[in-house]
């Protein structure tokens, strides 16, 4: 099977991330996406998440009916920093012989070699680059040290272009936070749950 693989916070989840998920599903004929919600992103530091039961619970609700879309929380459930190359290499151990294409934005290649064992995560999986409209093209030569000049033509290959999309978790909590509205960039389930859950008031 081809299995995307989809991490992040999710913090909330919003329509950008829905449209990356079904964009890339689509043009690469994936079989499964799995939706993977970070207990603690190690390049995020900065600031605690919110509650990891919340934001399982909005997946649930952004994703559900969709029946190649699945949630996987055991980065949740270990606990601790959650490293993507840890989480590949249980996934591989779970479900042996499948093919898995890593989904990550334009903008985490700058960061990609303080990954850890990036060399090593681009071996086990196809990574995904994800280029939004509006946005610099990806530099492809963050990847240059890290993997086969052949296998860096297929990574190019498999980039997705997306029409430009200006949503954010970080400004949804802020726009929450001062009352404003977030109708529509995200699904009306989730945007109900943070009302009755009054998420991210505190903010």
């Amino acid at each position: 099977m081809r299995i995307g693989i989809y991490g992040g916070s999710f913090d909330p989840v919003h329509t950008g991330h829905l449209l990356v998920a079904e964009t890339v599903r689509d043009q690469l004929k994936l079989d499964r996406l799995l939706w993977i919600p970070a207990f603690q992103s190690p390049l995020k530091q900065d600031g605690k998440p919110t509650d990891s039961k919340d934001r399982v619970e909005m997946l649930k609700l952004a994703i559900g009916g969709h029946p190649q879309f699945d949630i996987d929380t055991r980065e949740i459930e270990r606990g601790g920093l959650s490293y993507t190359v840890d989480t590949v290499r249980s996934l591989q151990a779970d479900q042996p012989g499948n093919e898995w294409f890593l989904i990550m934005g334009a903008d985490s290649l700058i960061d990609l070699e303080r990954w850890k064992e990036p060399s090593e995560l681009c071996r086990l999986t196809n990574p995904v680059v994800v280029a939004r409209g509006g946005m610099q093209p990806p530099d492809f030569r963050h990847f240059e040290k890290l993997v086969p000049r052949e296998r860096l033509a297929i990574i190019q290959e498999h980039q997705i272009v997306m029409p430009e999309i200006e949503i954010s978790s970080r400004d949804l909590r802020k726009r929450v936070a001062q009352g404003q509205s977030i109708r529509y960039q995200v699904p009306a389930s989730v945007e109900a749950y943070i009302r009755s859950k009054q998420l991210y008031r505190s903010s």
